[in-house]
């Protein structure tokens, strides 16, 4: 599932393959007007769940995976591994291309254009960025959210912050001992911050090449502590984890009723 950390890694892919290379041939299915032959590829960003790749005219291809979304190298004359139909960008550059199949979203922009602009502004700040300032995402959670958001809703706000998705909230929230269903008014703004410091350690934690991995122990019991845990038992308790899909996109949800029983003393606040 497309997160923070995996669209950091992608681009860390990306980028010695692009930059500096000159594209001979671009396809981009929302743009198939747009001639970009000739035109040499300058960087590859992110934010957040977003890529960015950087053009020498100014413009930049953004993509964002959603949550069917892949990319793929081939050779170029190599056969792909899905349909073309489900091409939504197609990138050559000398033998070789690049492939973006299924994402949620597909953009050409200008870098100092008004869409560009728009989208900086809604979007919260990058949790793997270099400097975190977690007063400032308190202070957005605030300012965007109804007191009666649930925590659940809370970190899947891209406004607030960006790059959490449903595995890391779960995870986060686990580790945090906060129930799902807990509200923004129920959580203490420390609490808050704290929080978001801990998404943002376990998405760095995470920008290494290899599986995804939240819970770091000699044994064979799992490399997660809750999430696609249905039904199993609490690393730490013993209880069954439970799962439900909650907040206002019903996205699925994994959390500890024990562990995660909140200032109420039931995991079920608020579920």
């Amino acid at each position: 599932m497309p997160e923070g950390d995996t669209v950091h890694k992608l681009a860390a892919y990306l980028s010695p393959l692009l930059t500096g290379q000159c594209l001979t041939l671009a396809r981009i299915r929302n743009h198939p007007e747009v001639e970009l032959a000739g035109h040499r590829i300058t960087g590859v960003s992110t934010h957040g769940k977003h890529l960015f790749i950087h053009l020498d005219d100014g413009r930049l291809l953004r993509s964002h995976l959603g949550m069917r979304g892949t990319w793929h190298h081939y050779r170029a004359g190599e056969a792909w591994d899905k349909p073309a139909y489900q091409a939504a960008i197609e990138l050559h550059i000398r033998g070789q291309v690049l492939v973006c199949f299924n994402p949620k979203e597909v953009a050409l922009e200008r870098s100092r254009g008004p869409r560009l602009r728009a989208l900086a502004a809604h979007l919260g700040p990058d949790l793997l960025a270099p400097a975190l300032d977690p007063d400032r995402i308190v202070e957005r959670a605030h300012n965007l959210l109804s007191p009666d958001t649930t925590l659940a809703d809370v970190l899947l706000d891209q406004r607030v912050a960006a790059g959490i998705g449903n595995v890391y909230k779960s995870e986060t929230l686990f580790l945090m001992g906060l129930p799902p269903g807990q509200t923004l008014a129920q959580t203490p703004d420390a609490t808050l911050r704290a929080t978001y410091v801990e998404a943002a350690r376990l998405l760095r934690s995470n920008t290494r090449p290899g599986r995804r991995v939240t819970r770091h122990s000699a044994d064979a019991a799992g490399i997660l502590w809750v999430y696609g845990r249905k039904d199993q038992p609490c690393h730490r308790c013993g209880t069954p984890i439970r799962q439900a899909r909650l907040g206002r996109h019903l996205r699925p949800t994994y959390w500890c009723p024990m562990c995660q029983a909140g200032a109420g003393g039931s995991g079920n606040s608020g579920v």
